[in-house]
């Protein structure tokens, strides 16, 4: 439950996506990470304690319905389906990316169709399948993280690389504002945490939930931290770009022999390893959403393997945007996802912590102290993390006029849909 977790965190986000959170704010990016890591602590605590008590494959749309309302657990539910099955993209845009570093003349599109083919396969096995490839998958990366962290401290002590905290104009060269200003990058980089409460849907017991909870967290925000402190120590901010990730840029300028090839086939495996659970969680949302009568009843069915075939069917249809906006605009192709993806990955944090807060005002002392997890930041830390999303939410959408559309056009898109399903359930 972990990996599956880890494996869909540790990707584009911290990996590509690292290179544009150090261009808006240079070094202070280390402030951006540390208020998104607090921000996803206090999501990661309340969902584990929700998930706790009830295990769901619908996760935290469940949460949201059961103690909010249905409008806002659909709007939960079905935004965070169609974000995370569109930022599969993102990961398979970022996959040809990496693919251009050894064969810099075949198109992007010609391994986005590849890598799509093999993540289908996957997900249409068992989830015991699944889980195995997506353990040693994300194994992969999580362990060359750690070395590389160890490595560039290594770089810095020795003095082989002078530290670049505040070579280039300083810690804050764009101005006390910027690291606010990345905070929503770094909080698409912790965006996984949330995954561990749809894995609960086919947990071994409950009793693994709160362990794995805590787990998901420490090893994400270890994981985080310490690479970033790294990357902004050794390579100037300013050099920083999306043509390819910063981990092989920082190896190739420490000039070590052979480790960029090395690298660049890690953040391959861990763009890979995101897309693969990206599609599992997505899928079994949109599975949740079936049984549930939100979704057309077909897409609860199961395969002979215990797969969702077709709501994984419906749930790739990420891969054929990836198609289409590599072919369009592939420099920036990055970058239109991960903005397009972040709107559905926070509001399910922010109706998880709303959640959260409700549960437990309805609860005694007694019945808190027997939950088989409890924050530990509690209904404060809740309300607190519930304030700060939705502040990213507000600055997420306000930012341009592109996202400003974007965003009431993607919830005025979902209460259209939550009022004819509505209709329609009442009626059956």
């Amino acid at each position: 439950m972990t990996m599956v977790a880890v494996g869909g965190s540790i990707g584009t986000g911290l990996l590509l996506g690292s290179a544009a959170a150090l261009e808006i704010a240079g070094p202070s990016v280390i402030v951006s990470y540390i208020v998104a890591a607090f921000i996803a602590y206090t999501v990661a605590m309340a969902l584990g304690e929700l998930a706790s008590k009830h295990p769901s494959a619908g996760s935290f749309g469940v949460y949201g319905e059961l103690y909010l309302n249905q409008y806002l657990g659909f709007l939960c539910r079905a935004g965070y389906w169609a974000s995370i099955a569109f930022s599969i993209g993102a990961e398979l845009v970022a996959s040809a990316t990496y693919m251009t570093y050894w064969l810099p003349t075949l198109p992007g599109v010609v391994w986005v169709f590849i890598f799509s083919a093999l993540l289908l396969l996957i997900n249409l096995r068992s989830v015991g399948s699944f889980g195995r490839f997506e353990f040693w998958f994300a194994m992969i990366k999580f362990g060359t993280i750690v070395a590389f962290i160890m490595a560039g401290a290594a770089l810095l002590a020795a003095g082989r690389v002078a530290p670049q905290f505040t070579a280039q104009g300083g810690f804050l060269p764009k101005g006390p504002i910027a690291p606010l200003l990345a905070v929503f990058l770094a909080i698409y980089t912790f965006g996984g945490v949330e995954m561990l409460a749809v894995t609960t849907g086919e947990s071994r017991s409950s009793k693994d939930i709160p362990r794995a909870a805590r787990l998901t967290f420490f090893l994400l925000a270890g994981l985080y931290l310490g690479a970033i402190i790294v990357l902004v120590g050794v390579m100037p901010w300013n050099h920083a770009g999306v043509s390819e990730s910063p981990f092989v840029s920082v190896l190739r300028m420490a000039k070590v022999p052979a480790a960029a090839y090395f690298m660049n086939f890690v953040v391959l495996t861990a763009a890979l390893s995101g897309a693969n659970a990206k599609l599992y969680v997505a899928s079994r949302l949109l599975f949740s959403m079936g049984r549930s009568g939100w979704a057309p009843a077909s897409l609860g069915a199961l395969n002979a393997s215990g797969s969702p075939r077709l709501a994984l069917l419906v749930s790739s249809y990420g891969i054929v945007t990836a198609l289409i906006i590599e072919n369009w605009a592939p420099k920036q192709a990055f970058l239109y996802i991960m903005g397009a993806a972040f709107s559905g990955l926070i509001l399910s944090w922010v109706v998880s912590l709303a959640a959260h807060v409700s549960f437990r005002r309805r609860l005694t002392s007694p019945q808190v102290a027997a939950l088989p997890m409890r924050s530990p930041l509690g209904i404060w830390g809740s309300m607190l993390g519930f304030v700060l999303a939705s502040t990213a939410i507000l600055h997420t959408m306000f930012a341009s006029p592109v996202n400003e559309i974007g965003g009431f056009v993607f919830f005025a898109a979902l209460t259209i849909a939550y009022v004819l399903l509505k209709r329609q359930r009442q009626t059956s």
